[in-house]
């Protein structure tokens, strides 16, 4: 009852996507399984830190990363923050819980070359409008640097041809404007006119299928790694790689960070700030190249 009013309270007031909100249930359900299962508990009032450590514990144990033990810390937090605002649990057992470190990662991207040759070798001309959509899949990531689900999600109407820009609904519902390049406008109105003679049920989306249909995360995901396999080696090849190498790009080419964080939606500096490690990296080979004592 208590995760249900909870994941409510996530969809309604926090205004959290619906995957943010499943992925908290299945934290909260494996977690109650957990100690109903080891403990025999099925009283909420009576769960300790020590039974919250044994689960971090059992977590290591079946070789869950720091980050994925993080982020179930994290849900256990806000749910028992919640519990305790509407007096529902009088202490909280993560008051003694240390979340481990995580080992920072550098963000995979795709360097600019190999995205240059890329787009370059995939360029749509002609009228095939499975093509098209492929091609638009692709552009739209790299040159926006928006996440998959809001590019799922942008309508025709989102689109401004007369400003070159894209509006876009980030997480918690953040609005957010887009400049688009002329040629994408273009791209994007040839589309559009096909793309109205296919849609029979006149729905909004933009990006669809041949069916008419709105084209669906797998499908976008299956479309990139395609797309970058014909082009890099990078073992990771999602949509998420094309938002890494977007924000990449732009700060080695000087762009302001701040500039950056507002363009890829950002709520803080600090998320923005991981991609200035792959400038210094490219910073360090130019002075390498360039300087006498190098």
């Amino acid at each position: 009852m208590y995760i249900t009013d909870f994941t409510n309270y996530l969809s309604s007031e926090k205004r959290y996507s619906i995957h943010t909100v499943q992925a908290y249930q299945r934290d909260l359900e494996q977690f109650f399984f957990y100690i109903q299962s080891s403990y025999e508990i099925t009283d909420i009032h009576v769960v300790t830190h020590v039974h919250v450590r044994s689960w971090l514990a059992q977590l290591k144990v079946d070789n869950n990363e720091n980050r994925s033990i993080n982020r179930k810390i994290s849900t256990l937090k806000s749910f028992y923050k919640y519990l305790l605002r509407n007096e529902i649990v009088t202490t909280s057992p993560m008051s003694k819980i240390i979340s481990p470190k995580n080992v920072k990662r550098l963000p995979v991207f795709v360097h600019e070359k190999s995205m240059q040759d890329l787009l370059e070798s995939h360029s749509i001309e002609s009228s095939d409008f499975k093509a098209q959509t492929d091609q638009l899949i692709l552009e739209i990531l790299y040159q926006t640097g928006i996440r998959r689900a809001e590019l799922l999600n942008i309508k025709c109407s989102d689109l401004d041809i007369y400003n070159n820009s894209l509006k876009v609904m980030g997480k918690g519902n953040k609005e957010r404007i887009l400049p688009l390049m002329k040629e994408m406008i273009e791209q994007l109105k040839s589309y559009i006119l096909k793309r109205d003679e296919i849609v029979k049920n006149q729905h909004a989306i933009l990006l669809v299928m041949t069916n008419g249909k709105p084209v669906y995360a797998k499908y976008v995901h299956k479309v990139v790694k395609e797309y970058l396999s014909t082009t890099t080696t990078i073992s990771k090849k999602s949509p998420h790689v094309l938002r890494h190498t977007f924000a990449t790009h732009l700060l080695n080419q000087g762009a302001d960070l701040n500039a950056v964080k507002e363009l890829l939606g950002h709520a803080n500096l600090n998320a923005t700030q991981i991609y200035t490690h792959n400038t210094i990296d490219k910073l360090k080979e130019i002075h390498k190249k360039a300087h006498p004592k190098a």
